[in-house]
């Protein structure tokens, strides 16, 4: 069951990154982009990562896109088309997308994958306390470090997107 469930979302995220990548509306790619980061997801839940799954989910698939959407909404671009790519483009991709997939293929086929058993569990209680320990192998100080870098990237995007109608409004005063 696991293997046939695994068959469809690799099924699923392989015709989402082609439709995504190839599709002319901007909007359309996104979403697609969407189906594909939920595929990872589940990928991460059937190997048993829940953690994982749930950070993709919640960072990536609900985050990041919901992002990029208001980014194409923001620049007034939802039904912007984009170009198609020349032919001898098409085909110089192509023939890098086969080579790449053959050195992928041949790497997998020539190593030998040994099962490891794993019977230590990390449960969310122990990321957790991980990442906001004050000890050696803590990384509280990372944490706060990306909180306020992301907090300045927030103000200055809002800054950026209300440029215009602040330079307007002190034009009158």
């Amino acid at each position: 069951m696991e293997k046939i469930l695994f068959y469809i979302l690799a099924l699923i995220m392989i015709v989402a990154a082609i439709a995504s990548v190839t599709s002319r509306k901007m909007l359309r790619s996104v979403i697609y982009l969407l189906f594909v980061l939920i595929g990872v997801a589940g990928i991460y839940f059937l190997i048993d990562y829940n953690f994982l799954a749930a950070v993709q989910l919640t960072v990536y698939a609900g985050g990041i896109i919901v992002l990029v959407i208001f980014s194409v909404l923001l620049v007034h671009h939802i039904e912007m088309e984009l170009e198609m790519a020349k032919l001898s483009k098409k085909i110089i991709t192509a023939i890098a997308c086969l080579v790449g997939l053959g050195v992928f293929l041949a790497t997998i086929y020539s190593t030998n994958f040994n099962v490891v058993e794993n019977s230590k569990t990390t449960t969310v209680e122990d990321i957790g306390r991980g990442l906001l320990s004050y000890d050696a192998g803590g990384f509280i100080l990372p944490f706060e470090v990306i909180s306020v870098l992301l907090l300045a990237a927030m103000i200055g995007a809002i800054i950026i997107g209300k440029g215009d109608k602040l330079t307007k409004n002190d034009d009158t005063l």
